[in-house]
């Protein structure tokens, strides 16, 4: 029998898996906080700062959060475990990312009922990507 098959290593993920995961995660929560800044009125190409500063508290919350948590360190990053896990993540750093852009140091604020919005965009985004792409691999496997 093949080693691989016994001891479950194709169900763990290469280095260059765990970064494409990083990314794109990092890549999704970017894109969902940018969204809300243009269907607000914002225009990421005439305030290109000002997005930044949109974007920064809750990729820096997602990054922080997510590598504290082991997410890019566990065997299957999209599994069942792993998405009970991104949600749980996502909800602390959605806190994190609300808090830094609520303090001094970015601009912007985080009233009612944004933490639900952001907080719940963000669940569907993350696990959304991560169960298409679990289904996509079970496929293809």
């Amino acid at each position: 029998m093949d080693t691989a098959v016994q001891t479950g290593a194709r169900d763990r993920p290469t280095g260059r898996e765990r970064v494409g995961t990083a990314a794109v995660d990092t890549l999704l929560v970017a894109g969902f906080v940018l969204f809300g800044r243009i269907e607000h009125g914002g225009n990421p190409l005439a305030e290109p700062l000002a997005s930044l500063e949109t974007i920064a508290p809750f990729v820096i919350g997602w990054l922080a959060v997510a590598l504290l948590a082991g997410i890019y360190t566990r065997d299957r990053p999209v599994g069942r475990d792993g998405l009970r896990l991104t949600a749980v993540a996502w909800i602390a750093a959605a806190n994190v990312g609300l808090m830094l852009r609520a303090s001094p140091l970015f601009e912007g604020s985080a009233t009612w009922p944004f933490p639900l919005v952001i907080t719940g965009f963000g669940l569907l985004v993350l696990l959304g990507w991560r169960l298409g792409y679990s289904v996509y691999r079970s496929a293809t496997e």
